[in-house]
């Protein structure tokens, strides 16, 4: 425990004001340094890098939660004694920032084909260093004690450098490849996008049975099929055996068409009529199909989102428009079979929420399958280790089935692809710098237009932020860094793609360990959207509560693979914490008097004894807890020890001996334990709550000059296991002489006479602190091991004691007797009606997990009312 040197503050406020406090803290640690890692340093290190945020974007729940835990470990590491590197960044986000920027050209009048590239680009790099140090300043309003000296941005000039190099290496080993095939389109953004962008939403169709001379099929795209070359069906199918490896002459809206009938394994002959149309240009499955076949590709809609001059008299119209003809043509013409309801999940831009058109197109990919192979093994191997394991089987699904990556997206925002091509001879060249003609026949050269997939760059992050691909000290120290803090929406997008471009570019595994946090919804349960009008500003929180509350609140709902449900009362819950904190401290300092740390104290009492024993306690469970991301026991064990041991229970005691003032010794004694615990509790409580313990600590007396910089508590001693025994007896008899006069509703002013038959194991621990008993209890205690139970008396019992509380002169033992079992019968119906409807399945099956969970808490509280009201009836003889 550290020894204390510095004597403590002025008095302290008599409120704790969570504003003036932050705002006094935070410029104080990041101007003296606090924050910056150190390579040269001896410490062993520990390296988190964050998850960039976009870079013009602004701090909502998801970044509060994830920045919250990962600076809790950061301080925690820092005060152990490591060399800390917190590395902070922004994502340029290529498709969000274009499309914000598109929008106020379009609100003047403007496209970005009218500025032209060049000026376009420079527009949103203004942008983008107006708005961009949002995100930065709420993340220090969070208390981030991230080192901004190193703060990157994926479009710096490093970070392109690196990128730069990535592709060429991928290229180089023909890894990196330009191919057509069928993409994800957004018409709106006009660009790729991976099928990890794609969102899915279930809508309401039709399923639209065609006819096809003497086949029926049903699609629920009825005007891609101007697009069909071919139909499939599955080659265990006996009911088109005959038509298989035929050509049919069909009738159509167009005319009479040719389509070849093919046997395939990708159709599933349960579903529709067991026959598929194959619209290679249109669809992914067609597409695959019509590869393996040979079948033509024929694209009738445009990356406009509009037929083609391919879709004949539709072309120019809507796709959507062109569904509602063709289906209302082909039903004149007696094409359709029949028409069902249908629904089906439809792809959307997770980005505008267009939806998406399938669609061929030449486009730049990774072959990942290599990379993923080793990033599967690192997973099983011991070398990445993924928390809670759970996300481990949904990672190897991914990795075991993933497909060529799509690298290139149609932007002008972001990394260009360092291509170039001859128009002269078809080549194309990729190098590190810019080439300036031809190396095959001297002829001009041009830069593909395209501009890389924003998680290309993101893939590289734990590294490129080091200083990859130059060897520098920062990388040779910090990679791997020890863990990666985020949700599980970005799994796939960003931490699989690290794993697999960290160990194939630095032969190492980015980050030992990954922990997949949950996501936070709302006080319902609900996730939050802004169409549901739920979402959480963790700003507005902070303002209303307090930042200290609000990260001790997301801490404490962090138990590992379960949503967390945030809410006002959650919050308000952990500022009383904090209140209750801020109050045992004014108590503390308050009663400083005469106090030096240098003299020699008196042994320590059984009070001082157990609460030394239970921080110790807290400390090693807390301790475990952080180093197996176990934040929620943390935070319990810490809110356990601070608000019922300490501030409930040895405060309480420690008054006895502050008040009185006829013990100097057992003052001094207590003054020494309250200081001492009070300021390694503020020290185990700061990762969490940083400002407050800050501001506490400098008050007390303490030795250093920052409680960020403050050794991180480690147990000193062990468990005094018969000091925990001995206290547990004595506040059990406190709490029973307490409960009984709650119980039976007796004024707190009131002296009660108690009597207690004690066992012979608990006589010399009650003797020996019965004053402590009487004071708490406000009672006058006798210790008799022969009582008998006096009439009119409740009866409590404690260890292997029984405690006699008389009751004659002060309850109407007939009225209360009466009271309680009405209340009994009242609750016992209660408890039967809530425990029959959790008992319908109609009800449990149907109702919105919500609302069945409130009743299932609902029954949990009438149980614990009704055994509190048995043990009161039992206390009234």
């Amino acid at each position: 425990m550290t020894q204390p040197t510095r004597s403590p503050a002025p008095s302290i406020p008599d409120r704790y004001e969570p504003a003036a406090v932050e705002a006094r803290w935070y410029p104080v640690w990041e101007a003296r340094g606090y924050f910056r890692a150190d390579p040269a340093s001896p410490k062993p290190p520990y390296c988190i890098v964050i998850p960039p945020p976009n870079v013009t974007g602004a701090l909502h729940m998801g970044h509060a939660f994830t920045f919250t835990l990962q600076d809790v470990l950061i301080r925690f590491k820092r005060m152990d004694g490591f060399d800390t590197l917190w590395q902070p960044g922004t994502d340029h986000a290529g498709i969000a920032t274009q499309v914000v920027v598109e929008r106020q050209l379009a609100a003047e009048g403007k496209t970005k084909e009218d500025l032209g590239r060049e000026a376009f680009v420079a527009r949103v790099w203004r942008w983008t260093e107006e708005s961009g140090g949002t995100i930065l300043r709420q993340l220090r309003r969070l208390g981030a004690s991230c080192d901004w000296a190193r703060l990157r941005f994926t479009l710096d000039e490093g970070l392109s450098r690196a990128v730069r190099e990535e592709f060429v290496r991928l290229y180089d080993q023909g890894l990196i490849y330009r191919d057509d095939y069928i993409v994800n389109w957004c018409p709106r953004c006009q660009t790729v996008l991976s099928d990890l962008e794609v969102e899915r939403e279930e809508r309401d169709a039709e399923f639209v049975y065609i006819k096809y001379g003497p086949l029926t099929l049903g699609t629920v795209r009825p005007e891609t099929k101007l697009g069909d070359t071919g139909l499939a069906v599955h080659p265990g199918d006996a009911r088109y055996a005959q038509y298989v490896g035929r050509t049919l002459e069909i009738p159509s809206v167009d005319g009479t068409i040719s389509v070849k009938v093919v046997a395939d394994d990708a159709v599933d002959p349960e579903f529709g009529t067991g026959v598929i149309k194959v619209t290679p240009g249109h669809d992914p499955v067609d597409f695959e199909i019509g590869r393996r076949h040979g079948l033509p590709i024929r694209t009738v809609i445009g990356f406009d989102g509009k037929m083609t001059a391919a879709a004949g008299k539709y072309a120019g119209l809507d796709r959507f428009e062109t569904r509602k003809r063709i289906v209302e043509d082909m039903q004149a013409l007696g094409l359709i079979d029949h028409i069902e309801p249908y629904r089906h999940a439809v792809g959307l831009c997770y980005r505008c929420k267009t939806v998406v058109e399938p669609l061929v197109s030449k486009q730049w990919y990774v072959s990942v399958k290599p990379l993923a192979e080793v990033a599967l093994a690192a997973a099983h191997d011991g070398r990445i280790t993924i928390v809670p394991s759970g996300w481990t089987k949904t990672y190897d699904q991914w990795m075991e089935n993933i497909r060529p990556w799509c690298i290139s997206r149609q932007l002008w925002w972001g990394h260009r692809i360092p291509a170039w091509h001859c128009d002269a001879d078809g080549s194309i060249h990729v190098a590190r710098t810019d080439p300036t003609a031809c190396s095959k026949c001297g002829g001009p050269l041009r830069q593909d237009p395209d501009v890389l997939d924003t998680w290309f760059s993101s893939g590289l992050w734990p590294f490129s932020t080091l200083g990859w691909p130059d060897d520098t000290p920062e990388l040779r120290k910090y990679y791997p860094t020890a863990v990666l803090v985020t949700g599980f929406d970005i799994l796939f997008f960003w931490v699989a793609r690290m794993a697999m471009l960290g160990l194939h570019l630095m032969e190492r595994e980015p980050f030992r360990d990954v922990y997949i946090h949950a996501l936070v919804r709302d006080a319902e349960g609900q996730k939050m959207s802004k169409s549901k009008g739920n979402v959480v500003d963790p700003l507005a929180i902070m303002t209303t509560y307090g930042t200290d509350a609000f990260r001790f609140t997301l801490a404490a709902l962090a138990a590992q693979g379960r949503d967390i449900r945030i809410s006002d009362e959650r919050v308000e819950g952990y500022r009383n914490f904090a209140n209750k904190l801020w109050n045992a401290a004014r108590l503390v300092l308050s009663n400083l008097e005469g106090y030096d740390p240098a003299a020699a104290m008196a042994p320590p009492g059984l009070p001082e004894r157990w609460i030394q024993s239970r921080l110790q306690g807290a400390i090693t469970v807390v301790r475990e807890a952080l180093e197996a991301y176990r934040f929620n026991d943390a935070t319990g064990a810490i809110y356990q020890f601070l608000w019922n041991d300490l501030c409930d229970w040895y405060l309480e005691i420690a008054k006895i001996a502050l008040y009185r003032g006829d013990d100097a010794a057992a003052r001094r004694r207590v003054q020494h334990t309250l200081v001492t615990t009070l300021e390694t509790t503020l020290r185990l409580l700061h990762p969490f709550m940083p400002f407050i313990t800050e501001e506490l600590w400098q008050r007390l007396p303490h030795a250093g000059e920052s409680i960020m910089i403050a050794p991180y508590p480690t147990p000193s001693t062990a468990v005094d296991a018969a000091a925990e025994g001995d206290m547990a007896l004595l506040v059990q008899a406190v709490t029973t002489i307490r409960n009984i006069r709650g119980e039976m509703r007796l004024s707190p002013a009131t002296t009660l006479n108690a009597t207690v038959r004690a066992a012979a194991t608990d006589e010399p621990v009650l003797q020996a602190n019965r004053v402590l008993v009487d004071t708490l209890a406000r009672a006058r205690v006798t210790l008799d091991p022969r009582a008998t139970r006096p009439r009119a008396s409740a009866l409590g019992v404690a260890g292997q004691s029984e405690i006699y509380v008389e009751l004659e002169g002060l309850v109407d033992l007939a009225a209360e007797r009466q009271r309680l079992e009405k209340e009994i019968k009242r609750a016992g119906e209660a408890m039967a009606f809530t425990r029959a409807k959790l008992a319908r399945p109609d009800f449990t099956e149907r109702a919105p997990v919500e609302i069945v969970d409130k009743e299932r808490d609902k029954l949990a509280e009438l149980e614990a009312l009704h055994a509190k009201l048995v043990a009161s009836l039992s206390w009234t003889g």
